[in-house]
């Protein structure tokens, strides 16, 4: 059976073609307003350093957030959308990458693997958060179901999670090419010439105090983001030869509908349903295409009060199409409605 034939959305190639052309000059800009004040803001936290350190903490939320735009920017390159020659959207993605601890090649495959196979439940284990159905919890031995529970903690998730990424990021995917293992290398390399460069101008210290508050932030806020676009109670899954990508990019994604400057920091990737559907896009289009076609406009939305109530949600149950929490599984289990 043909995609179009069993998707609601039969007309979305079309739908999103007209904004598929990047912009040098969009990027530019993009870039000109993103990097510099990026670079600028840690600046400016060393300077804070002397006066007062929990300036310098308020600092780090406004230089997390430029940093949490250069990963988008790094983002679109990844998907030859940012700009219009693939050289150039290496060269930005690799730059951007170093400026963000992630390898640009590594991640970009990982990435592309990930849109390949959001909402597939046989396709899992890309890219993504793991989440397991209530089958397969169940069958787990309690070590298994008492890891499964220590990973989807929001301390955990959030608050380890940056660190576990920067150190994944450094050694790469088990199941890595050469060319992929190449990258993470030269990022690994280039990343420690700047830090040992940056720890011998300004201290060792310094540095630390200025890029680990940083780091963390803007780690844990691009987790955040990724989880709620995807981990929502009535988000999509499928078996494999069920499942539908047009249906999965735009019922599986939710649109995170946050206030205009936030959208800004974030590259607008709270449009996550229309970057799924056509990952080509450049993020300083996503909005347009949203506004302007009405497929998009009955998808998901999730504003910022709303999204966390995602946090309870743990659980995929395949019987009733949705996600559940550990309250919402036991009070099932004692029911007998899930087995």
């Amino acid at each position: 059976m043909s995609e179009e034939s069993t998707s609601p959305y039969q007309a979305w190639r079309e739908v999103v073609a007209r904004y598929q052309k990047p912009s040098v000059r969009a990027a530019i800009v993009q870039l000109l307003t993103t990097v510099v004040p990026f670079l600028g803001m840690l600046g400016v936290m060393y300077w804070s350093l002397s006066v007062s350190y929990w300036l310098t903490l308020g600092l780090a939320l406004v230089a997390a957030g430029f940093m949490v735009r250069t990963f988008i920017i790094m983002h679109d390159c990844g998907h030859g959308s940012f700009l219009p020659s693939r050289r150039w959207n290496d060269i930005v993605g690799f730059v951007t990458g170093v400026l963000t601890l992630t390898p640009y090649v590594q991640w970009r495959r990982d990435h592309a693997i990930h849109h390949a196979t959001s909402g597939d439940l046989d396709g899992r284990g890309h890219g993504d958060i793991n989440t397991l159905t209530i089958r397969e919890y169940l069958a787990l031995s309690w070590k298994g179901r008492l890891w499964y529970r220590i990973y989807r903690n929001p301390i955990v998730m959030f608050g380890i999670g940056p660190l576990w990424l920067m150190i994944q990021h450094r050694i790469g995917t088990r199941d890595s090419g050469r060319k992929e293992a190449m990258n993470v290398m030269l990022t690994n390399l280039t990343v420690a010439g700047v830090v040992v460069t940056a720890g011998l101008l300004i201290g060792w210290k310094a540095l630390f105090l200025i890029w680990f508050p940083v780091f963390m932030i803007g780690g844990a806020a691009g987790i955040w983001l990724f989880y709620v676009q995807h981990q929502f109670e009535d988000t999509y899954w499928a078996d494999h030869g069920e499942w539908n990508y047009a249906t999965a990019a735009i019922e599986g994604s939710s649109y995170f509908k946050l206030p205009r400057p936030l959208e800004w920091i974030t590259g607008h990737i709270g449009l996550h349903h229309v970057h799924h559907l056509s990952p080509r896009i450049p993020n300083y289009r996503l909005r347009r295409c949203h506004e302007e076609n009405s497929m998009f406009h009955s998808v998901r939305v999730l504003t910022i009060r709303e999204s966390f109530r995602t946090i309870r949600l743990k659980l995929w149950d395949e019987d009733r199409q949705e996600l559940v929490g550990w309250r919402e599984l036991r009070r099932r289990l004692r029911s007998g409605s899930s087995t």
